[in-house]
């Protein structure tokens, strides 16, 4: 009988934890667990063998990481096929002679840190494809996707699957009260999973058997495919060294009966579970057979819309009617904010509408600007764009410190992904990016909408002006714009640009622009000497200074060179002010005084 016509009419039982298991054998986490069927394949066939001599009845591949996006941060993506196809025959030798199914593990792709690019539906197709066709030559009976939280990749996995006519377990991970960490929650997935050809769909990982069982339900309530559970062994705890899971055995097959009565037909173990978790569980179930299902209600999508796009507010109120001018100051190196704090009440008093603060700008530490940012408001009167990077802080501490600007009265944020750390000052700094611009930006709409990442509520929705960055420089302008059309459906209201020092291509940028309907403004940095407009043009990636300027900036340095370059930003100003609503001011290093006389040249 296969898979299909058995998971019908018998609940069966998965295997456990692999990596928990390849750990407690002696694998350090350090390593590569994919790797290991290369080079230690008789581990991974005794991590099979226990799971069956433990019960189980659906044993998965040590593939869950092998695909490109994984393997070639590591400089394994040559070997990608033969990890994949050596995992799929080492599960199969492990079965011979026993009528047990083997399934195909494929977790989601990771994103290459610190690359703003996402790959295409057809690209991510593509890598799924690859993984997919080596398990199968090697000859597994099903695929099982699991630990996805992004629904759209899923669907990308699905279609790369029935290429091969194999049947696909399609598993969502539901981190907290039934939503993934992307904001699905459970029944949607159940609905747009069996829509996009899963044979059977259900939850994995999480927080341990109740919320899996939680997650279970509703997803019964919302299809009618066959429904997987692998649950955690609840919430690790470390231990002298090493991660312990505390779930018993016992409780774990006990949460298992429940399971079945919720409507599941396949149960096994994610991360902690072990043969002994496996074999209570096939105790357990010995003889079980699934529940008659009732046929889930039909929910049609409601159409909505679309809201019109939102009045400018805070700094831009009175965009269209005025020039808007932003001034970027750089945070101190120290603790000593004394000249920032002066730049700040001289560039109000100049007519600035905004002061911007980055945040370690070029990876090189500086003092942290929300509570800076707090302090000029609050000292100097001035309002503060507070620049937010996906580099220093992980999902977690980005929600906590945006709700927490909130609460200080900060309510423009500029998105940017942030160089990497390894350019910077800080030898031991690793960079995060568990988002880039485009999910910084998503998630500041989310928390503008009263809830976090996990569509949880807040409260009151934070309020921010929500702001991006734009490169026309770049020699392909129309993927810039393409990017920033995306920036702008993701919810931000705002641009300010790369400096720009060529009349062209402000005049280029502001055609392609216009239907967007955001404000843009264009960044403004005066050059000081030949050395510094070289240094800009030849190595600072995203700035192209045209030849003429480059010309009138030879030989000049120390004053001629700042009066050269504060000349050559005015003449620019100049010529564009009639053609753009406002101005980015970026003051070279940190000598707001260029600022003040750029602000009021523009204001006067």
């Amino acid at each position: 009988m296969n898979f299909l016509d058995r998971i019908q009419n018998e609940v069966l039982v998965g295997d456990g934890a692999i990596g928990t298991m390849l750990y407690a054998k002696g694998v350090g986490l350090e390593a590569n667990f994919e790797h290991l069927n290369l080079v230690r394949p008789e581990l991974v066939l005794e991590l099979h063998r226990e799971y069956i001599a433990a019960g189980a009845q659906v044993i998965e591949t040590n593939t869950f990481g092998a695909n490109f996006t994984k393997l070639a941060a590591i400089g394994l993506d040559k070997r990608m096929r033969d990890i994949n196809l050596h995992g799929a025959q080492l599960a199969r030798r492990a079965v011979m002679g026993h009528d047990i199914f083997v399934a195909g593990s494929v977790g989601p792709l990771a994103r290459i840190k610190g690359d703003e690019r996402e790959l295409s539906s057809n690209e991510t197709g593509d890598i799924f494809r690859e993984q997919c066709l080596a398990l199968a030559e090697g000859g597994v009976d099903l695929f099982i996707f699991e630990t996805f939280s992004d629904l759209e990749q899923l669907k990308c996995a699905l279609r790369a699957a029935a290429e091969t006519g194999l049947p696909a377990i399609a598993c969502m991970a539901f981190p907290e009260e039934g939503r993934t960490a992307a904001g699905v929650d459970a029944e949607k997935a159940a609905r747009e999973l069996a829509a996009a050809g899963a044979s059977i769909i259900g939850a994995n990982c999480g927080a341990g058997p109740l919320e899996i069982l939680a997650n279970i339900r509703r997803m019964a309530g919302a299809a009618n495919l066959p429904l997987a559970a692998y649950p955690n062994s609840g919430f690790p705890e470390y231990v002298d060294g090493r991660y312990i899971y505390r779930t018993t055995p016992e409780y774990f097959a006990a949460k298992a009966l429940e399971m079945v009565a919720a409507g599941a037909n396949l149960i096994g173990g994610c991360c902690g579970t072990t043969p002994g978790h496996i074999r209570r569980l096939a105790e357990n179930l010995q003889g079980v057979t699934p529940v008659p299902r009732m046929t889930p209600v039909r929910f049609e999508p409601v159409t909505e819309t679309p809201s019109p796009a939102a009045t400018p507010e805070g700094f831009l109120a009175d965009w269209g009617k005025r020039k808007i001018v932003t001034v970027e100051l750089d945070p101190p190196r120290g603790l000593d904010c004394t000249r920032v704090m002066a730049g700040a009440r001289a560039l109000r008093e100049a007519g600035a509408d905004a002061i911007n603060l980055a945040e370690n700008p070029l990876a090189r530490v500086r003092m942290g600007n929300i509570a800076l940012g707090s302090r000029i408001q609050r000292e100097a009167g001035i309002e503060v764009i507070v620049h937010i990077t996906c580099r220093d802080r992980n999902l977690l501490g980005l929600q906590s410190d945006l709700m927490g600007a909130s609460l200080l009265g900060l309510r423009s944020i500029l998105a940017v992904t942030g160089d990497p750390a390894r350019l910077g000052d800080q030898a031991g700094a690793s960079s995060v990016f568990d988002l880039n611009s485009f999910g910084l930006i998503k998630l500041l709409g989310d928390l503008n909408s009263g809830v976090n990442a996990l569509g949880n509520g807040i409260g009151a929705g934070t309020g921010f002006t929500i702001g991006c960055a734009f490169n026309p420089n770049s020699p392909k302008m129309e993927g810039q714009v393409s990017r920033l059309q995306k920036k702008i459906a993701c919810g931000a209201r705002f641009a300010q640009t790369q400096p720009i020092y060529d009349v062209a291509i402000l005049d280029s940028m502001l055609e392609r622009t216009a239907r967007l309907g955001i404000p843009i403004l264009p960044g403004i940095l005066p050059l000081v000497s030949e050395r510094n407009c070289e240094y800009l043009h030849n190595e600072v990636p995203g700035i192209v200074i045209p030849s003429a300027v480059r010309e009138r900036m030879r030989g000049k340095e120390k004053e001629a060179g700042m009066k050269e370059g504060i000349e050559i930003a005015r003449e620019f100003i100049a010529q564009v002010r009639e053609r753009v609503g406002g101005f980015y001011i970026i003051p070279p290093f940190g000598r707001y005084e260029i600022a003040v006389e750029l602000v009021a040249f523009i204001k006067g």
